[in-house]
């Protein structure tokens, strides 16, 4: 078995770690990572990214090695949060299951939104500090999910930003567009950022997109307008993030959301 040994003074973590956190690694360069055996990708300085999802266990092994082959084990401990359960029932079982005429189209927009979050690359934008992409009321939060009839519905992986239709989006992190498309049947107008290293953001029930697929764009940049498009109750914008295939609670990535 593998000893835990001392932390290395080159060996740093900052982020939250918890059920939906992103913790970027500090480490010397040219290490190897791997987190639960599984390896992460090291930048060429030592620095690398990972994160834990809404059902992520209570413990992770971080297991880095370092250059001249000497490996560290760290045991990280990880906060299991309390969601935001809600039962509502009495509903038409229109409401709660898609018409089966529309699998088709489901399908093609769920396999265009994979592929563009699989779409990583060598860019570095996800160490720097994200922006909240609009601002307003937050009118809707990660982990949060909804039991329609007795039948759990997919927890919301994203974090709500309620206000004026027609006001802007912007990218909460420069990166490079992945995916744009005006009109998707749940999500309305879309956009996928790729941040670099498997990190992206994910934007939608935009009234009006306004970048295209392969455009690279600035923190801040207009990217299209908040809305209500696709399946919303009002108009607002939803921000996802993704490490590879783990959803993140962008609410703890950024500073408190400014409200107009």
């Amino acid at each position: 078995m593998l000893a835990v040994l001392p932390a290395r003074a080159e060996l740093r973590l900052d982020g939250p770690m918890t059920q939906g956190g992103m913790i970027i690694g500090h480490a010397a360069p040219g290490a190897a990572v791997r987190l639960d055996g599984e390896p992460v990708r090291v930048a060429p300085d030592g620095r690398f990214v990972f994160g834990f999802g809404r059902e992520a266990a209570p413990s992770a092994v971080l297991e880095v090695t370092a250059p001249d082959g000497r490996t560290e084990r760290r045991m990280l401990a990880i906060v299991q949060r309390t969601w935001d359960i809600q039962r509502i029932d009495g509903l038409p079982p229109a409401k709660v299951t898609p018409d089966p005429a529309l699998d088709a189209r489901l399908a093609q927009e769920r396999a265009a939104i994979g592929a563009a979050r699989r779409r990583g690359s060598d860019a570095l934008f996800w160490a720097g500090k994200l922006a909240w992409p609009a601002n307003g009321r937050i009118s809707g939060v990660y982990g949060s999910q909804r039991i329609l009839n007795g039948t759990p519905k997919q927890p919301h992986y994203g974090v709500d930003v309620a206000g004026p239709k027609g006001s802007p989006v912007t990218a909460p992190g420069a990166g490079t567009v992945t995916l744009a498309e005006p009109d998707f049947y749940y999500e309305g107008g879309i956009v996928i950022i790729d941040h670099g290293y498997g990190v992206s953001s994910t934007l939608i029930h935009m009234e009006r997109v306004d970048v295209n697929t392969g455009e690279s764009v600035a923190q801040g940049q207009r990217i299209g307008l908040l809305g209500a498009a696709g399946r919303a109750s009002g108009p607002h914008v939803d921000w996802r993030m993704n490490w590879n295939g783990v959803r993140l609670d962008p609410a703890l990535l950024v500073s408190p959301v400014p409200e107009n």
